[in-house]
């Protein structure tokens, strides 16, 4: 039953995890129909509306929360706490945290209200892919991994990260 559970704590964190990824994706897209005249504008967040909140709330929401119930489960029938699974379950605090950061911005943004540019959805996108990186790599190396070297390890990532992204703005906006 243990391997069961398991496999289904995994396939709920792939869907949450693509639902968050996803649902920021059209927040920079609703974002930026703001900029366009009328009727494109109305006509493409109508829309957008409509595609973040079946996402948000027929996914994500409802992956995040299987994946919190299972992983549970995972972790009681596990019967101890390894040192990884305490910075694991660290890491995925914030990660529950960077969702209700989401649900957040969703709130704002079905009120009309954009409080955050396209950059900076896009920058707020990676922080999930920061999540994703931390916690496999502490899944799969688990007690193997050198605290200072994995913190190096995500330290290189995340200036990778924002390098990509100071590139992409670079590019989009030579094109422009």
């Amino acid at each position: 039953m243990y391997l069961y559970i398991k496999a289904l704590h995994i396939i709920f964190i792939v869907t949450w995890f693509s639902g968050m990824f996803y649902i920021v994706r059209l927040f920079i897209y609703n974002t930026e129909a703001g900029e366009k005249d009328e009727p494109e504008k109305s006509i493409l967040q109508r829309q957008f509306s409509i595609m973040i909140k079946r996402l948000w709330f027929g996914i994500t929401w409802p992956s995040a929360v299987l994946t919190l119930i299972l992983g549970l489960s995972v972790w009681h029938m596990l019967g101890f706490t390894p040192t990884w699974l305490i910075i694991k379950l660290c890491f995925v605090a914030g990660l529950f945290l960077y969702h209700l950061s989401l649900h957040k911005i969703y709130k704002q943004q079905m009120q009309g209200v954009f409080n955050y540019s396209s950059q900076q959805l896009r920058i707020w996108n990676e922080i999930a892919t920061i999540f994703l990186v931390a916690i496999v790599m502490l899944v799969v190396v688990k007690q193997n991994m050198s605290v200072v070297w994995g913190l190096l390890g995500l330290t290189l990532f995340v200036i990778v990260l924002m390098s990509a992204i100071r590139i992409y703005k670079l590019i989009r906006t030579k094109k422009q």
